[in-house]
């Protein structure tokens, strides 16, 4: 597939998954780490105008003034933005006008990339792709807020579910050894996976399994909530001054669980993966099996075994540059290495992580107590 045709699908795939919306979804924003699916729609957009349009594409006239400053993210390097917070505040530019934004922009680049653009260039279109590709994944996050906290609970059109576990899980053995770590071919790859190196790991088995919600339950039913000696210190002051005392999305209605889906409000499945817990709470499950969560190299190593892309899941392992990282200069630098604190590493994918996107060498990376993201749960012992 070329470049061109790669960008199109790509670009095409945010405008179908959002055809389920209704107008008054688009602009939403109920809390600071949300983001509304106009704003998605047109940061994504934002990106290819800003690094790639007026970069390259000679007499690239922008598409309104005002846009560069609406719909930065946090990228320093190109300019003054609105603050995140605000994000939800804008009611103006609307709705159709981000879809025109939208289709000025794929007009431009569609015209730039039938000239086979260089290797620089198109490496910059690549990055743009996987950028609106993890905004995809995103907006699944967002929307699913948006709606899950709205009194009826309304459900969307989608095709997003959790298979059910349908056999026990079994425990692989990893032998101890010297192991390489990091991304080692010529495709496609952000740069903290880079600086590929080794890694001494002890002997450790690893579940073929995700924990299910039959196993959370017992884990909630067991007082486990109320028990700090399960808990980080950090993770206990979370839970109480949240009262949190289930997954995101959990309540319980006539002594059984339910939680919100895409779907509607329904039944907690038994033999679905237990979804949307923060590391805290995954780090407490562990303890109370009396096992622990994998490191990301860990994970890596045994990712050959196992069954992933369901949910992202935790690892024990804080986000950090590997040796010799280095990021690029100007704007596109800030991508990755500036979030290289106070944050944990997930791996893997998930059932909303667009086809492709995922690969055994990504590195996901949230703060410890964000559970809006599909995160999962996977043991070692």
């Amino acid at each position: 597939m070329t470049l061109k045709d790669s960008y199109i699908n790509t670009r095409h795939h945010f405008i179908s998954i959002c055809k389920p919306l209704k107008t008054e979804d688009y602009s939403v924003q109920p809390k600071i780490f949300v983001s509304p699916p106009k704003w998605h729609l047109a940061h994504s957009t934002w990106f290819f105008e800003q690094f790639v349009l007026l970069e390259f594409k000679e007499g690239y006239k922008v598409f309104d003034d005002d846009f560069a400053y609406l719909f930065n993210s946090y990228y320093n390097n190109a300019g003054h933005r609105v603050l995140r917070p605000n994000r939800g505040l804008m009611t103006r530019p609307t709705v159709d006008e981000v879809y025109r934004y939208r289709a000025y922009v794929d007009e431009q680049m569609i015209d730039f990339l039938a000239d086979n653009p260089s290797k620089e260039i198109s490496h910059i279109v690549q990055l743009g792709m996987q950028h609106e590709q993890q905004h995809q994944e995103l907006f699944y996050y967002d929307i699913k807020y948006i709606l899950g906290n709205q009194p009826t609970f309304p459900a969307i059109e989608n095709t997003i579910h959790l298979a059910e576990i349908e056999q026990p899980s079994t425990w692989l053995k990893i032998e101890e050894g010297l192991y390489d770590i990091g991304h080692n071919d010529d495709s496609f790859c952000y740069d903290n996976e880079l600086g590929r190196h080794k890694v001494f790991l002890h002997e450790f088995e690893i579940s073929d399994q995700l924990v299910t919600n039959e196993d959370y339950i017992e884990f909630i039913e067991s007082g486990a909530y109320e028990n700090f000696n399960l808990w980080h210190a950090e993770g206990w002051d979370f839970i109480q001054q949240k009262k949190i005392i289930a997954p995101e999305y959990w309540y319980k209605v006539d002594g059984k669980w339910h939680h919100y889906t895409l779907q509607g409000f329904k039944e907690v499945n038994l033999k679905e993966p237990v979804s949307h817990m923060s590391f805290y709470e995954a780090y407490a499950f562990a303890e109370w099996k009396h096992m622990r969560l994998p490191t990301e190299f860990e994970w890596e190593v045994a990712s050959k075994q196992l069954n992933y892309g369901v949910l992202w899941e935790w690892t024990n392992s804080a986000y950090l540059p590997y040796p010799n990282f280095s990021k690029a200069s100007g704007a596109l630098g800030e991508y990755n290495g500036k979030f290289m604190i106070n944050q944990m590493v997930l791996r893997g994918a998930s059932v909303v992580t667009a086809n492709n996107h995922s690969r055994p060498t990504y590195r996901n990376f949230f703060h410890p107590e964000m559970r809006w993201q599909f995160s999962g749960i996977r043991l070692v012992k």
